[in-house]
């Protein structure tokens, strides 16, 4: 409230996302999800293909075991469509928090992947 008893008129925002530099750097997360995205699949493909695993989600579960094409079509079109959603939005602090977290998320699934296949090279060396 103003001396005058009135409400000051609410000041617009001025906070900004990120610097040049930042959007850089959040440029390349969201290209490296694209990309951690895509290593997904095919290790998904691979380890369903091979019987040594089930795909997780039960939305693309039967394109992965009948339909591996449409599987990777899917899978890279839904990713990348989401990518630019929250990239179109970037100046947003939640786009910039969905970004971190979908970077983290995949990040996370790959150093399952690569635990997995480190298991199994390491019990086929010691047959």
């Amino acid at each position: 409230m103003s001396s005058d008893g009135s409400c000051p008129a609410r000041k617009k925002s001025s906070f900004k996302v990120g610097t040049p530099q930042h959007l850089r750097w959040l440029n390349g997360i969201t290209k490296t999800i694209i990309i951690m995205n895509v290593v997904d699949a095919l290790f998904t493909l691979y380890w369903v293909r091979t019987g040594l695993a089930e795909e997780a989600n039960v939305l693309l579960r039967d394109l992965v075991n009948n339909h591996a094409v449409a599987f990777m079509f899917v899978k890279v079109t839904l990713v990348s469509l989401g990518s630019f959603l929250l990239w179109q939005y970037r100046r947003r602090p939640s786009a910039v928090v969905g970004l971190f977290a979908i970077f983290l998320a995949y990040y996370f699934v790959l150093l399952y992947h690569l635990r997995f296949a480190s298991v199994l090279i390491k019990r086929a060396v010691n047959m």
